[in-house]
């Protein structure tokens, strides 16, 4: 027996009668009306999956219309239902146009017993279909607002970030790519968002990659999918991030850490919003709107032979420059105040605050770390309070040795840190200059910033 609820309406009860007897052991059930008068209220009482409908009712009466009436009628309460015309032979003319309208199939009289079985049969798997898809776009739609939520806000009151969120606000409003640039921890991946949030893709998923994250032998996969049997361990095809962003928008971070290798695959891509996955010979149209960000100096690396000046000119027909914490000191105080209030809630201390001589402290440190170092400064401190307000006290912040008679004793994992964020302070976030003063690669120094959280 195959699942379904089918209703059947016909004003000749032998009609019905026959029509139950036959398909009373093939489906789930069988719901019979002779008036359809009483059919919306049967379709309120019943979840019915498949309605079969005669076309004809008053004596005398051929000319199908009621049938065209009714059909509206069932449509306009589930547009979705699958239903099926009972017709004679003159009316097949008004049944294709009732087919235009909404109708799945129709079925001439007297009907063949299989073929009329299979018919219900294809109609049911269509209704199945049609409520998987809802499905689908409803976990769809749940899970771009999961993944577009921000964690928090573009928050500040001075100039450079009103300057800021009015480029951000013209910005949005096209669909050209974007580059942001800026020091780790000034919020890139938020400016990102916010443009995100404010463009007509906002209803669309925001895919955020960290390029520095990715390696080169997965590049590929990562970026453009992979289908069954391209490698190894490819057991089952796969989406890449631009597919996946497609209808949105993809932020690719950290995208100055990309070998001249992967920046070659990838501005064929973005050039050309075409992509064939790995593997595969197919070849896929994307949409998607392209923001990328990197704390390097991409001009510079152009210069140096290290990054593509045709990829630089793709990415970046906007830019964004994101001022450093130190560059907007009097947001210092606000955004101090916004994650206090955040996290005295989460940890259950929301009587928590500043004292006079703490917010004055805050404001006089560089922050060299930006607002990723304020806010996880603030959550420390309200995780190991006793107090009711937050002394000054309670923030040490590692500053330099200015000689040997004032070295405190120090762990070198300290040490290390604290050169490493003098050193990007210095150099403001060019990488391959804090590198070479530090005497480390590149990609050792990406480690340290990230076991730092720098």
């Amino acid at each position: 027996m195959s699942t379904g609820k089918i209703l059947i309406i016909d004003d000749q009860k032998s009609v019905l009668v026959a029509l139950q007897l036959l398909l009373q052991d093939e489906f789930e059930e069988v719901i019979t009306l002779s008036n359809p008068n009483s059919l919306l209220s049967t379709l309120k009482t019943y979840a019915v999956d498949v309605v079969v409908l005669d076309m004809n009712f008053s004596a005398g009466v051929n000319t199908g219309n009621e049938g065209i009436f009714w059909l509206n009628k069932i449509l306009e309460f589930d547009s979705k239902l699958s239903i099926i015309l009972l017709t004679a032979y003159g009316d097949v003319e008004l049944a294709v146009k009732a087919i235009k309208m909404g109708a799945v199939d129709f079925v001439l009289k007297p009907w063949d017993n299989r073929k009329l079985i299979t018919t219900i049969k294809t109609a049911i798997q269509l209704r199945q279909s049609k409520q998987k898809i809802d499905r689908l776009e409803g976990e769809k739609q749940t899970l771009t607002q999961v993944l577009n939520q921000n964690e928090t806000r573009m928050i500040g009151r001075s100039k450079v970030m009103f300057d800021l969120n009015r480029i951000i606000y013209k910005v949005a409003a096209t669909d050209v790519n974007v580059l942001i640039l800026g020091e780790n921890g000034t919020g890139k991946e938020l400016i990102a968002r916010e443009i995100h949030a404010q463009s007509a893709r906002r209803d669309a998923v925001l895919i955020s990659v960290d390029m520095g994250a990715v390696s080169e032998s997965l590049f590929e996969s990562e970026l453009f999918g992979h289908t069954k049997g391209a490698f190894t361990d490819a057991k089952a095809n796969k989406l890449g991030r631009f597919e996946l962003a497609s209808g949105g928008t993809l932020f690719l971070d950290e995208i100055g850490n990309l070998s001249l290798a992967m920046q070659a695959k990838l501005l064929s891509v973005i050039q050309t919003r075409q992509l064939i996955r790995l593997g595969d010979n197919q070849i896929r149209e994307i949409d998607i709107r392209l923001v990328c960000a990197t704390n390097r100096d991409l001009i510079q690396m152009v210069a140096d032979g290290e990054f593509r000046e045709d990829l630089l000119y793709r990415i970046n027909t906007i830019h964004i420059d994101v001022p450093p914490l130190r560059k907007r000191g009097e947001d210092i105080a606000v955004l101090a105040e916004f994650y206090l209030r955040k996290y005295a809630q989460k940890y259950n201390k929301p009587k928590l605050r500043f004292s006079t001589k703490t917010v004055d402290k805050l404001m006089q440190y560089a922050w060299p770390g930006n607002v990723r170092e304020l806010q996880h400064t603030i959550e420390k401190a309200v995780i190991l309070t006793d107090n009711k307000e937050l002394m000054a006290d309670e923030f040490l912040f590692h500053q330099a040795p200015k000689s040997k008679n004032n070295y405190q004793a120090a762990s070198l994992a300290d040490m290390e840190k604290e050169m490493i964020a003098m050193a990007l302070e210095h150099h403001s976030g060019n990488m391959s200059r804090i590198a070479n003063e530090l005497g480390v690669t590149r990609p050792t120094l990406y480690n340290k910033l990230k076991k730092y959280d720098l």
